[in-house]
């Protein structure tokens, strides 16, 4: 056990001591577990971790990637309205660090109030950056009053704070044609340009050029325009679009546009389009623009089960970040066992040979990455084609999480595929690509990693067929 420590986290304005005697000292990746019931009482929020986790907005800096979140907890009513903080050396053990301020930003409590309504209780959906010497934080504060929300941005000189309140950067409500102002997310281009992509619901997402000295709009009171929307069955809209993430890779010259599919309780997924310019349009893999009525693919994470688990469903609202060369993904996993815990997910983004990101079917571990041979594929393994079942309406997206469940794969050492000769595979160079009789041919990147669900290493797959269709697997 840790000797008796007094932590003091200034974190904003709010000052947390924290006696950590009773934490263990020595990590162990067994403890991190689907549900915390005896840790989701607000006198344990020093042992929150992974947990709690909503909303996830990460950036790696100094020695650590810091995480901040929306304010919310299994169980428990708000206690800060504010963003919560946490820390992790390696994306796998995290330290909870407390809240950014506490309260609610004045600025966006002022405007709800002056526009006839009462703001939630908690801020949502934050977006952390650094320029030059300064960390921007954006937050989201909404009400209950359709679609009278704002983005707002906080300042410091460090990732721990005290942050201070700057401006809104833009507001929505009612009476205007626009989308709902909150899930802020921001790029920079290569010749200095800010680009602000937030919205949900409403009417889609939209970009929002932002002044790079001030971090707030270029031209005051502009809302900018939509480059997103989301499809329709028949005469009804087809659910939920939210959460933008936007980055930009280098080694493509593209920007890449994730955003949030449907009820972030349950069926939440994550789709991505790209393209050469910030501003658009944002194609998606059939060359689509994602600004037309019609459901984007690839969808590269959606609510999965392995067999054994009760699986994770409303996996998505995601943070995109990059350290050291490579892309990872982190957000929320909702456990099917009981929807309402959300823990943090961090997983390693890897990228097909035509450009397009896809996310390792299990979290990050660690796992040293050796040289994987041919034979060691040969065997049985589990297969999960990421498909997706359309529902008219957007009730019964609230309901049910389509999770996408196991078939099994066997790679055989004659090189065929579940014993038919018609069925071919190949592996080089970490790249598995294998080709069906009925027309599909999987291209697939092989990795060493961690089997949560049975807490042992796994080889791991993932990649997309020829239509655009995310595949996972574990052998």
């Amino acid at each position: 056990m840790r000797k008796k420590m007094l932590l003091l986290a200034a974190i904003g304005s709010l000052m947390i001591a924290c006696d950590k005697s009773e934490i263990a000292d020595v990590f162990n990746i067994l403890d991190i577990t689907d549900t915390y019931p005896q840790l989701y009482d607000f006198s344990h929020f020093l042992e929150w971790g992974p947990y709690n986790l909503h909303d996830p907005s990460v950036i790696f800096t100094g020695d650590y990637y810091y995480c901040y979140s929306t304010d919310v907890a299994y169980g428990q009513a708000i206690q800060r309205s504010s963003i919560m903080v946490r820390r992790s050396k390696d994306l796998v053990e995290w330290e909870y660090i407390g809240w950014a301020y506490n309260g609610l930003p004045k600025q966006a409590v002022q405007y709800i109030r002056e526009n006839g309504g009462e703001p939630f209780d908690g801020v949502w959906a934050p977006y952390i950056m650094k320029y030059n010497n300064e960390y921007r934080l954006y937050y989201s504060l909404s009400s209950p009053t359709p679609k009278l929300s704002a983005i707002g941005l906080l300042t410091s000189s460090s990732p721990l704070g005290p942050w201070e309140e700057k401006d809104l950067v833009v507001t929505s409500k009612d009476n205007i044609q626009m989308t709902n102002a909150i899930d802020p997310s921001v790029v920079v281009t290569p010749i200095g340009e800010h680009w602000m992509y937030y919205g949900s619901a409403w009417d889609g997402i939209y970009i929002l050029q932002l002044d790079p000295e001030t971090g707030l709009t270029k031209i005051p009171g502009t809302k900018g325009k939509r480059i997103a929307a989301r499809g329709w069955t028949g005469n009804q809209v087809n659910g939920n679009i939210e959460g933008p993430e936007i980055i930009y890779k280098e080694e493509l010259q593209k920007y890449f546009l994730f955003i949030s599919y449907d009820w972030f309780e349950t069926k939440y997924n994550v789709r991505v389009g790209r393209s050469d310019s910030p501003t658009g349009p944002f194609l998606d893999f059939n060359g689509n623009d994602m600004n037309e009525q019609a459901d984007n693919i690839p969808m590269i994470l959606a609510p999965y089960r392995f067999i054994g688990h009760g699986g994770w469903q409303g996996t998505a609202h995601c943070s995109v970040f990059k350290n050291d060369g490579n892309y990872y993904m982190a957000h929320q996993g909702r456990p099917g066992v009981d929807k309402y815990y959300m823990v943090m997910h961090a997983r390693k983004i890897f990228w097909t040979e035509d450009g397009w990101p896809v996310v390792s079917p299990e979290r990050i571990a660690n796992v040293a990455q050796t040289e994987i041979k041919k034979e060691e594929l040969i065997g049985q393994w589990e297969q999960i084609i990421l498909g997706y079942r359309v529902v008219p309406g957007y009730a019964e997206k609230q309901i049910s999480a389509d999770m996408q469940v196991t078939i099994t794969l066997t790679i055989d050492a004659n090189g065929s595929l579940n014993g038919n000769p018609a069925n071919l595979w190949v592996f080089e160079n970490n790249r598995l690509t294998m080709s069906w009789e009925n027309g599909y041919t999987d291209k697939l990147i092989v990795n060493r990693g961690y089997d949560w669900e049975n807490l042992k290493e796994s080889l791991v797959f993932t990649g997309l067929n020829n239509e655009g269709t995310a595949i996972f697997g574990k052998k």
